[in-house]
């Protein structure tokens, strides 16, 4: 998943890694229990609703069904079976009570006639509306949705998810277009008939369909084949610029070089451009389901602010997808996860979507070592990290994963998952470079790690000990001593070792990068994080404050909202002014804040002017991030 809040298990024996097959296809012949046959009638979707039928081989007696719970990507008990309405259950033409479990939630049970082999399920999905940053804001607008098949069906329990087959039927809206990676039998008209696939892969394999829909073949020249599945509200979104096309199609001959092998028969960016959905990514084996503002291919402060969205969702097709933690694969949808590893899950993935956007072009150089700054102060002036370490951080996932903002740089939010995983995993590659002389990095143990034999879907779990083991047989090093003291201790200590080892050193300047200054502009924000601590929206509502600096300190909190700065309206560029004019006045700042019906003045003490995070080379060191970042394919 890509990481939404950016910015903002002990070392383990060695364990020998599981492979499971994740079957593609009708690899089910030899089942005795025929397939689950599922029809999903989207064409209602502009009015935020799906119909979905189920035809569910059963047995005669008490039967429980499954609604999908914990949802591969998004490290919780997320499926939203909140919004499924209008159930109704029937055998032989026969209606069929049923009832809620009432401790797993998730579960309805029913009694199967005797003579019946088999039940019938009709539901409604209501699609939510309104674009709140998290996966349960809307999927569908008038003119394109998002199938994820998880929020439509129910399955049998008994039989594990992976050896259930379903044959799955979508019904669009007449004259739209579709993209996906599931296999497609036939399709005609506003109907498309899939081939039969195991539950597991039907999930893992959503469908984006609208009016205005392009496909664009990516690197044609590789095998397997990639494509970019576009659809938007308007045909103009579609009108993506050459340069983008060759910097994603760089981006694929990348990311295969980072890894040496593909473990997918094809690969489908699904993208879809709408300002009706919240910018978000969730990674699948072989798609990634890509949302963000309708018109992020044309827009350059758009463009800085997704190019990072892509590459992180196609790094997970090895890292997450293929290589999977142990403890995040003990059973489809109903276990719990374990999130322990998901540092490395999407910490790793992070980093690779750092380096992997630099060197397929869709970030410069210069925006890269930004990017890396602001991660770096914001992990650095980070209060949270004295008593929460990035282990618990990563635990906790499934409870704090939909939080909000407020607060999160005391209470720590999931997004330093991604963040400081960034910093944990950019270190391990300059330490490798170092024990190494520069002969090996971070690249060598993705190919090991991640590589292999190219192919179809297979998950290969992992443990950290696992991680450890290849780290060693690449650079030997006290890497048990490393993840201990990085990822179990919680430490105020900056992070910093893999940009001081890397040759940098992370200063403070007076004036936004112009990378930052996009970033602001597009997400509609005031950056005074780091000097008085305040991360503001451009209304003037206090989204965060750092506890351990002035402005916290005059008693500003999350949820006031600014109205008035040194007697003036409250503006963001009005509050520079006033946070510089401080340090050569000597005057506290002094803002008018409003906390629901009650009015105050906020007098903040601080004079050190404007500061933000700026990367510096260090001559008395050897520079690894300018070969980290710089491209390993030859362009075309």
């Amino acid at each position: 998943m890509i990481h939404r809040y950016r910015w903002t298990r002990a070392p383990g024996a060695i364990a020998a890694a599981t492979v499971i097959t994740l079957w593609i296809g009708t690899p089910f012949a030899r089942a005795a229990q025929p397939p689950i046959s599922l029809t999903v009638d989207a064409t209602e979707a502009p009015r935020h609703i799906l119909h979905s039928k189920l035809h569910i081989p059963a047995s005669p007696g008490p039967l429980t069904l499954l609604y999908p719970k914990w949802i591969p990507g998004e490290h919780g008990p997320t499926g939203p079976i909140q919004n499924v309405a209008g159930i109704m259950i029937t055998a032989g033409g026969r209606a069929l009570e049923w009832s809620r479990d009432g401790e797993e939630l998730y579960a309805i049970r029913c009694v199967v006639p005797a003579g019946a082999a088999a039940v019938d399920l009709s539901l409604d999905y209501t699609i939510p509306t309104g674009a709140d940053g998290l996966r349960g804001s809307t999927s569908a607008t008038p003119k394109l949705a998002v199938l994820d098949w998880n929020q439509v069906l129910f399955y049998p329990q008994g039989a594990p998810a992976e050896s259930l087959t379903v044959k799955a039927t979508l019904r669009v809206p007449e004259g739209w277009k579709f993209g996906t990676a599931l296999p497609v039998e036939r399709a005609a008209g506003s109907e498309i008939v899939f081939r039969p696939a195991s539950l597991v892969t039907l999930v893992d394999s959503p469908v984006l369909t609208g009016e205005y829909l392009r496909i664009i073949p990516l690197a044609p020249d590789v095998t397997p084949k990639h494509e970019l599945d576009l659809a938007a509200d308007s045909p103009e979104a579609l009108e993506i610029e050459p340069s983008r096309i060759a910097a994603l199609e760089r981006l694929v001959r990348e990311e295969i070089a980072q890894f040496g092998a593909t473990h997918y028969r094809e690969y489908h960016f699904l993208y879809a451009l709408s300002d009706q959905m919240s910018f978000s990514g969730l990674e699948h084996h072989e798609s990634s389901d890509n949302r963000s503002p309708e018109r992020s291919l044309l827009e350059s402060d758009l463009e800085i602010r997704t190019a990072q969205l892509l590459p992180h969702e196609f790094a997970h097709s090895w890292n997450g997808k293929h290589r999977r933690p142990a403890d995040m694969t003990r059973g489809a949808f109903l276990a719990p996860m374990e999130t322990d590893l998901v540092w490395v899950y999407e910490g790793l993935t992070d980093y690779l979507a750092w380096v992997l956007a630099a060197r397929s072009g869709l970030l410069t150089f210069d925006q890269s070592l930004a990017d890396l700054a602001q991660t770096a102060a914001t992990i650095t002036n980070e209060p949270g990290r004295s008593w929460r370490s990035l282990q618990d951080t990563a635990v906790s996932a499934a409870m704090t994963g939909r939080a909000g903002r407020q607060w999160s740089a005391w209470r720590r939010s999931f997004g330093d998952v991604y963040s400081e995983g960034v910093l944990v995993w950019l270190e391990a590659d300059a330490i490798i470079r170092r024990e190494s002389g520069g002969a090996r990095s971070l690249d060598d143990f993705c190919r090991r790690f991640h590589g292999g034999k190219s192919g179809g879907p297979i998950v290969k779990t992992y443990t950290l000990g696992d991680i450890v083991a290849t780290l060693r047989e690449v650079a030997p090093y006290d890497w048990d001593g490393f993840f201990s003291t990085r990822v179990r201790q919680a430490s105020k200590r900056p992070p910093l070792g893999g940009i001081e080892g890397s040759g940098w050193r992370l200063t403070y300047s007076d004036s936004l990068s112009p990378y930052v200054r996009a970033i602001e502009r597009v997400r509609q924000w005031t950056y005074l994080t780091f000097s008085i601590g305040l991360l503001l929206g451009s209304d003037g509502v206090v989204i965060d404050v750092n506890p351990e600096l002035p402005a916290a300190k005059a008693g500003l909190a999350p949820g006031m909202k600014l109205l008035a700065v040194n007697g003036r309206m409250w503006t963001g560029e009005r509050g520079r002014k006033a946070v510089d004019l401080a340090r050569t006045s000597g005057k506290p700042i002094e803002v008018v804040a409003e906390s629901g019906d009650f009015l105050k003045t906020y007098r903040i003490d601080y004079h050190g002017g404007e500061r933000y995070p700026r990367l510096v080379r260090d001559p008395s060191k050897p520079d690894y991030l300018t070969p980290l970042l710089s491209p390993k394919t030859k362009p075309r």
